[in-house]
């Protein structure tokens, strides 16, 4: 049975990041995470992942999140915590997916 490119024999991650992609015209009436430099965020979180040997998680970009305005805009399956990235916790980021304390200040807040 072929591998595939993290040298695994079935598919399946033990935890799954989806970084919101999406995009708006500018002119929209709403936010959008992409004019925020979530695809730089997704890209270099991606990088750190794979620097780290961590084979078992997955990051990706998706579609809109729908939490744009308080974007960057991420998720984290099966735990199904929300995040709003930054560039300067992306470190503290990688430590909760190795396994380390939720990142409170990295939280997303919602309001009621």
């Amino acid at each position: 049975m072929p591998k595939d490119a993290k040298g695994r024999l079935k598919p399946g991650y033990e935890q799954h990041v989806f970084v919101c992609g999406h995009e708006r015209i500018e002119g929209a009436t709403r936010e959008s995470c992409q004019n925020k430099n979530s695809l730089q965020l997704m890209k270099k979180l991606k990088h750190m992942a794979k620097d780290a040997g961590l084979k078992s998680i997955r990051v990706q970009k998706s579609g809109c999140l729908d939490f744009c305005e308080n974007g960057p805009s991420c998720v984290v399956y099966p735990q199904g915590e929300w995040f709003t990235l930054t560039e300067s916790k992306l470190e503290t980021f990688l430590n909760y997916l190795k396994g380390g304390d939720l990142p409170s200040e990295l939280s997303m807040k919602f309001e009621d």
